[in-house]
């Protein structure tokens, strides 16, 4: 519940912050409005840690600057023509925005910026009620022309203005909902939600660029879970990321769920869960929580009745690899975390062999070199991957990741794991075997190495003994 006289009292705080008072001093003095606006208000009233500082104002941009000038050590002008000067005061960083009262031509997302005469008229064009309010200073007084603190108090997302007209001017509004949601743990309006469901297509005027990012900062919020629930209960998922819905219609094998959606969401959650226990302080893991998320978007197209009803998902690791691959791709994510997601996805299975009976050096080995960089991450995301209700299963399966992880542990103090490489590298294979660059050298590489991760470290005496030997019975042709 919301304490008001807190939250208000919060407000005079962030009035009395050297920042904004050295601003609003600036401002009054040269004749123009000022308040603060958006994500600190809100936060303010709700007790949340605040960040950022924006500013609204009945300056326009030339004036901001002329203001600001002397009391910053920087200005930047790069928003000038949306109305926004950028400057560094006390050391921190301030986007100050004159009044805006922006068209929209319904093909784009990119409004026609007009400047606005007013504060009341500047919020009502905003996404949402909770972030429609500002702070007038240095009177200090809270401007909340929507009934943001009345959606504050109720929980909820809803828009200043008809929500059709909000999200047809702005189809990415309909993902900040989502965003907010899993921010803030607000439920989305009846209204606006109808609006959402039946708009979803106008996203298609919306540049991956920005569906990803916002899709990457719902991952990256206090409880993604329910900004998923958002996306794909709407069908605005539909529009970018089908597969998501599409896990809705497949059973899971293990009945464990009601389907494999919900225990990809399980997942999601018991990812995160272990992620802030194990680097609690480290930033959202947005790779990782998408690959819990994606982690068996392979098995709709994949499913198979097997004799007696069963249903199989056989490789279905391989492919959802490939089309985790392909979605991310279109989305625009950066090669990095693409090449991570679909390394965990393709890889997230192969722990469950280990829980059948212990695996030699050789396999942990093997399993250290396949997941490479993406160790922690797999570590977290094959614990995560287990939500049986059979609780004796459960401390089985963590019994035997726990083994695996010691092992890991182990055989790192023993030898260089997380490099393995043959015990000779190329270049003297080339010298002992008297034969130039070409496959012959990566047929002996690889025998090398199978050794390698079979054996443990050889010595370089030992493997040229190996390799001649080896060469003797597969020579070149």
């Amino acid at each position: 519940m919301l304490n008001m006289a807190a939250g208000l009292a919060r407000l005079g705080d962030l009035a009395e912050n050297p920042v904004v008072a050295e601003l609003a001093r600036a401002f009054a003095a040269a004749g123009h409005e000022l308040a603060i606006v958006g994500g600190p208000v809100r936060d303010a009233l709700l007790g949340r840690a605040t960040h950022d500082l924006d500013f609204t104002t009945s300056a326009r941009p030339d004036d901001i600057l002329r203001i600001v000038t002397p009391i910053s050590t920087a200005q930047w002008d790069i928003g000038r023509a949306f109305g926004t000067i950028g400057a560094r005061v006390r050391g921190e960083q301030v986007e100050i925005t004159t009044y805006r009262a922006d068209t929209y031509d319904g093909e784009t997302r990119k409004p026609v910026v007009a400047f606005g005469d007013s504060l009341e008229g500047d919020l009502a064009r905003r996404d949402f009620t909770v972030n429609a309010m500002a702070l007038a200073v240095p009177e200090v007084r809270l401007v909340d022309p929507t009934g943001g603190v009345e959606d504050l108090v109720a929980g909820t997302l809803r828009t200043p203005i008809d929500p059709r007209v909000s999200f047809g001017d702005d189809p990415l509004r309909m993902l900040r909902a989502a965003r907010f949601s899993a921010q803030l743990g607000f439920d989305v309006e009846a209204a606006t939600r109808q609006a959402l469901e039946e708009l979803t297509g106008t996203l298609s005027i919306v540049s991956a660029e920005r569906i990803q990012a916002e899709l990457s900062r719902t991952l990256a919020e206090t409880d993604p879970v329910r900004g998923v629930r958002v996306m794909v209960d709407t069908g605005l998922s539909g529009e970018f990321l089908p597969e998501l819905g599409d896990m809705r219609l497949e059973v899971d094998e293990h009945h464990h769920h009601k389907d494999v959606y919900e225990h990809s969401l399980t997942v999601l959650q018991q990812a995160i869960d272990l992620e802030r226990e194990r680097t609690p302080d480290a930033a959202p893991d947005v790779a990782l929580r998408l690959a819990a998320l994606l982690h068996d978007i392979g098995k709709p197209r994949t499913r198979k009745l097997e004799p007696g009803g069963a249903v199989s998902f056989h490789h279905h690791d391989i492919v959802g690899s490939r089309m985790a691959k392909k979605r991310l791709t279109r989305l625009k994510y950066d090669s990095a975390t693409i090449s991570s997601v679909a390394r965990l996805i393709e890889l997230h299975l192969r722990f469950f062999g280990y829980a059948e009976g212990a695996w030699t050096d050789s396999a942990v080995r093997r399993y250290v070199r396949d997941a490479g960089p993406e160790l922690e991450r797999l570590h977290i995301l094959t614990r995560a991957d287990v939500t049986t209700r059979n609780q004796r299963k459960a401390r089985r399966l963590a019994s035997a990741y726990d083994d695996i992880e010691s092992r890991i542990v182990h055989l790192r103090e023993q030898e260089e794991i997380d490099a393995i490489r043959p015990d000779i590298d190329g270049n003297r294979i080339q010298q002992i075997l008297g034969i130039s660059p070409g496959p012959d050298v990566g047929r002996a590489y690889r025998f090398l190495m199978d050794l390698r991760l079979d054996e443990g470290p050889l010595g370089p005496e030992e493997a040229e003994r190996r390799l001649v030997a080896w060469w003797a019975e597969n020579p070149s042709g």
